[in-house]
């Protein structure tokens, strides 16, 4: 189980919220609301207060890259940094199946970064969090570049990751898609978290 215990930031009220191993949850809210702070929040990237929970394991008692592998964070705009894609893979890693999951042909990790679109940088950023084997996924805005078609692969991707024991936490403004993926769901307004029915 995934527990946030009085997680806070400025502009971030205190958040309590459980999700449950295996579980998809979805985070919606305006823009500006919290939701970006809360999930770098989540995954220790910004500094906050509270604790943070899973499986038993407190993110104050583990090291924080250890935390940071378990707790994985795909942003809305992921950094690219290398010239060629396969560069951004951890070596030895086998992305190849999750990035022919998404749509995309294997050899994209010999494209050059130059060449990508923004819907392609969101799947082979997905993919590259995926290689790694996080215990949980926190996703923000993934498929808001895509097609529906890209969108309904990427979204069968994350569900079959999930039956594998992936937990899942996506920050959308999509309500077809929250209520396609989500099993918890909790709005953000003015940096408050509330649970709520699926939208």
């Amino acid at each position: 189980m995934l527990e946030l215990i009085g997680i806070t930031r400025p502009w971030l009220k205190p958040v309590n919220l459980r999700l449950a191993r295996g579980a998809c949850g979805v985070i919606m809210g305006p823009s500006g609301s919290g939701k970006t702070l809360l999930a770098r929040a989540i995954a220790d990237l910004d500094p906050n207060e509270g604790e943070v929970i899973w499986n038993g394991a407190k993110r104050s008692a583990t090291p924080a890259p250890e935390w940071r592998r378990m707790i994985g964070y795909v942003p809305a705009e992921s950094g690219w940094w290398a010239d060629r894609v396969g560069d951004h893979f951890l070596s030895g890693a086998r992305p190849e199946p999750f990035i022919t999951a998404t749509g995309l042909p294997a050899e994209a990790l010999d494209w050059p970064v130059s060449r990508l679109s923004s819907g392609e940088k969101q799947r082979l950023a997905l993919a590259r969090a995926l290689t790694v084997s996080p215990r949980v996924l926190i996703l923000d805005e993934p498929t808001s570049a895509l097609d529906e078609a890209s969108k309904e692969k990427v979204e069968t991707l994350l569900m079959e990751q999930r039956e594998k024991g992936l937990t899942l936490l996506v920050i959308t403004h999509d309500p077809g898609q929250a209520r396609r993926i989500g099993d918890a769901f909790w709005r953000i307004g003015k940096g408050v978290v509330t649970e709520e029915a699926a939208p």
